[in-house]
């Protein structure tokens, strides 16, 4: 480009185009259909004293009566398949069935699935409904045991103590194999999202037994994601310090096991680690007590169309006569930073807080997310909080701004020198080249000083955009006026006049029925342009002019609180390159720069 004052539009380009591309290439998923056969989460496995996956035990073995995993035809009838224990605490409502002792039905009572607050989120659901969702624990024969001795999918579980889970009673479930085995699960909540579940067996039989726990959290049918590139959903564990993510899409894509009889991944876990599913707000989480040796498995099973993530414990012995005992947890909520950090300090569980999907720069992203649940708290409006925190990052990226807008300014004013040395040089492009850096070096000024700092503040307000785009805090976060839902587009359309007009329009795809915040970011962007002459070159001329109106209807799909965050962006730097320019004695003819962008050229007679 000619002007080189353009460098700030370029590089504010460039960062806009690298979201478009990635929202081109990485459009939301189609939404999954529903099963038609789901299927138990358990695994066939029966090789006589080897450790090998949980049973598939839907037959009715081990005495038990047959039980209809089928898919039924709604949730509440899946749900009334089974005796049941409520769950209620402050934040958590549901129940725990006691056919297999499944936590299999789970409402998150803080939070709605829409702003009108007529359903809580459902995070859980049991085998046989709609997109099923559960969490299982039991135990895998070892040393000569059979499946046919211990608990499976059908097992009638009976109450021994407690009625109702809260965050002060626990409840504890117990089933008699009739053959000296006595099992028991002690399940007790948190007031917050984590429960403890305590397996024992009393081995009553005269012989001495081995045998290891298990948990399970298992997914039919792959869920809706949003399919964005900026967001991992799918399966997050961490293993002895590293984190591991793995796309839904992925999973079945893993080495087939035979023994499995599923395509699986198994990682030998050696202290501290855990491993489960994670969606954009969302996640189920199985955490063995930490400094203990398991197998993270991630696993997929075509037949039954099953995403499964196992923790597979050490082999325990329990000689005649005793009893032995393992305890894990298993968080089922949402993912609050406050709330993940505070089990990670208090639980020792290695890097939990890394279940949120910071992105390559979580040095910027964690702060920043910090940053702005401070400021919300002190103004009430998350809103406020986003143009405040965006405010704060500029001011502390002033001094690169000053150096970049000075650089620019400087060449600005250079622009008539540097005019004459192009009619001077004509078409020798060596000698346009030797004048020209004579010139620079003759004013002490470096061409590529004005764009460097630029590219340096990019990854920062990257970061902030992550930061927007996964935390829950923004979700159904009200700002002023039509804005409700900061994670939501902007609900306003251009095509009934924004809610004047008694039309309909929410039929309209996104992405072309703007609102006002979409168009005030394309106002915004044209404004930061006319602070700067138009390209002398007519292609170039021409691609900035569009670029405004593009874009604003390309992020008008785009949550309101990124857009506002983009626009309070535009205005801020909009104020800081005007007066750094007017402070280094820049001419910045504003309004002689719009009147030269929308005249029109006379044709030539």
């Amino acid at each position: 480009m000619k002007d080189e004052s353009k460098n700030l539009i370029l590089a504010t380009a460039l960062s806009f185009l690298v979201i478009l591309v990635w929202f081109l290439l990485f459009p939301p998923a189609e939404p999954v259909g529903e099963l038609d056969t789901p299927q138990s989460n358990f695994e066939a496995a029966s090789t006589d004293g080897v450790v090998t996956a949980p049973p598939a035990a839907t037959d009715g073995s081990s005495g038990t009566a047959s039980v209809d995993f089928s898919l039924a035809e709604s949730r509440a009838d899946a749900l009334s398949r089974s005796d049941r224990i409520a769950i209620r605490t402050d934040r958590l409502d549901g129940s725990i069935s006691l056919t297999g002792g499944r936590i299999d039905d789970l409402h998150l009572t803080d939070y709605f699935e829409t702003l009108a607050q007529e359903e809580t989120v459902t995070l859980l659901s049991p085998a046989g409904a709609p997109n099923a969702y559960y969490a299982v624990h039991g135990w895998i024969p070892a040393g000569g045991l059979s499946y046919d001795l211990l608990p499976n999918a059908s097992t009638p579980w009976a109450l021994e103590s407690g009625d109702t889970l809260t965050e002060t009673t626990p409840v504890t479930l117990r089933w008699d194999n009739g053959a000296g085995l006595i099992f028991r699960k002690t399940i007790s909540i948190d007031d917050n999202y984590m429960f403890d579940i305590t397996q024992s067996i009393e081995n009553t039989t005269g012989d001495d037994l081995r045998l290891a726990p298990y948990g399970i959290i298992a997914r039919h049918g792959e869920p809706d994601t949003i399919g964005f590139y900026i967001l991992h959903e799918g399966v997050v564990r961490a293993q002895d310090g590293e984190i591991n993510e793995i796309d839904y899409s992925d999973i079945p894509d893993l080495e087939f096991s035979a023994r499995e009889g599923a395509a699986v991944e198994i990682i030998d876990v050696a202290e501290n680690g855990w491993i489960g599913f994670t969606d954009k707000y969302w996640m189920t989480t199985l955490i063995p007590t930490p400094g203990q040796p398991f197998q993270s498995v991630v696993k997929y099973t075509a037949g039954r169309d099953t995403y499964q993530t196992d923790i597979r414990m050490p082999v325990l012995s329990v000689p005649a006569g005793t009893t032995a005992e393992t305890t894990t947890s298993l968080f089922a909520g949402a993912k609050e930073e406050r709330t993940i950090q505070y089990y990670e300090d208090t639980r020792n569980i290695e890097r939990f807080v890394d279940s949120i999907d910071w992105g390559w720069f979580y040095f910027f992203t964690k702060p920043m997310h910090w940053a702005l649940v401070e400021i919300n708290d002190l103004v009430g409006n998350m809103g406020v909080a986003i143009i405040m925190l965006t405010l704060i990052i500029k001011a502390l990226l002033l001094p690169l701004a000053w150096k970049s807008y000075s650089s620019m300014g400087k060449m600005k004013a250079l622009q008539p020198e540097m005019e004459k040395i192009k009619e001077r040089a004509g078409d020798d492009r060596q000698k346009l080249q030797q004048e020209m850096m004579a010139l620079y070096k003759k004013e002490k000024v470096n061409p590529a000083s004005g764009c460097l700092p630029i590219l340096v503040q990019i990854p920062i307000f990257f970061s902030l955009y992550k930061v927007l785009f996964v935390a829950i805090e923004i979700r159904h976060a009200p700002f002023f006026g039509w804005i409700q839902d900061l994670a939501a587009p902007d609900p306003t359309s251009v095509w009934n006049a924004f809610g004047l007009l008694p039309y309909d329009v929410s039929w309209m795809p996104v992405i072309i029925s703007i609102g006002v915040w979409p168009i005030l970011l394309g106002i915004s962007m044209w404004l930061q342009q006319k602070l700067n002459p138009a390209p002398q070159d007519q292609t170039q001329a021409m691609i900035f002019a569009w670029m405004p109106w593009v874009f604003m209807f390309m992020l008008g799909s785009f949550a309101s609180g990124l857009v506002i965050y983009w626009v309070a962006n535009n205005l801020i730097t909009f104020a800081q390159q005007y007066f750094i320019m007017r402070a280094q004695g820049v001419d910045v003819d504003l309004l002689g720069n719009i009147k030269s962008s929308i005249k029109r050229k006379k044709p030539a007679k």
